[in-house]
């Protein structure tokens, strides 16, 4: 009885041993993905700062990086799938999705799809619906350099964008979260309707002074050569 109680400490002491190691090393992966998933969205964030200030190419190399950095999630799953599917992963995710999809729209006039950035259908629609948030600050943008034409394709976006996300009812009871951002969405477009609206009417207003202006400036030089 005893040579077996010892055989069976033994036993018990390797299979212990063993199963610690695994923890260890399944902590240092969940660690070092930890760090990638922060700074694959930072490297997002940084992208779309870049693409406000106009700095396409810089943006499109820190999307590269991103990139780089969330197809490593391939091999991290088939060992340790439970931690690909936590919170850093999943805002990684989106803000990949946002910035990527804000660049195309600018860039291409398109809709870029979730096989196209090899991300999850959630996370790709909880990107999307952010967008209208880096559309309203384009708009604006655009609003002061008077190019209302651009400004105006950013509020057609954004309307688009939220139109076929709130038809999608069976996604806000699948997507948690989805139903709060297109709330968000819906304010956001509303002021930003009510900002292009003010200066699109400034606009016009501008433009009818100024033809009023060129108007009897010419009045003016014809009354003045009949009167010579």
């Amino acid at each position: 009885m005893e040579t077996r109680t010892v055989v069976d400490d033994v036993s018990l002491k390797s299979l212990f041993d063993k199963i610690e190691k695994e923890l260890k090393k399944k902590e240092e992966v969940r660690q070092e993905l930890q760090r990638e998933m922060r700074r694959a969205t930072r490297l997002s964030k940084q992208a779309i700062l870049f693409m406000h200030q106009e700095r396409f190419d810089e943006a499109r190399e820190l999307l590269k990086e991103a990139s780089e950095l969330l197809a490593k999630l391939d091999e991290i799953s088939k060992d340790y799938p439970e931690l690909v599917y936590t919170g850093l992963v999943n805002a990684a995710f989106e803000e990949y999705v946002e910035a990527h999809t804000f660049l195309t729209l600018i860039k291409e006039e398109r809709f870029i799809n979730p096989e196209e950035l090899g991300v999850p259908s959630v996370s790709y629609l909880l990107g999307l619906s952010d967008v209208i948030g880096e559309l309203r600050r384009r708009t604006l943008d655009s609003l002061r350099r008077e190019d209302v034409e651009t400004a105006e394709n950013c509020m057609q976006k954004m309307e688009q964008i939220y139109v076929e996300l709130t038809a999608m009812d069976d996604a806000y009871l699948l997507v948690p979260g989805l139903r709060r951002k297109c709330d968000v969405a819906r304010h956001v477009i509303e002021a930003t309707r009510g900002d292009l609206s003010i200066e699109t009417r400034r606009s016009s207003l501008e433009r009818s002074i100024k033809e009023l202006e060129k108007t009897i400036r010419r009045k003016r030089k014809v009354g003045k050569k009949k009167a010579q």
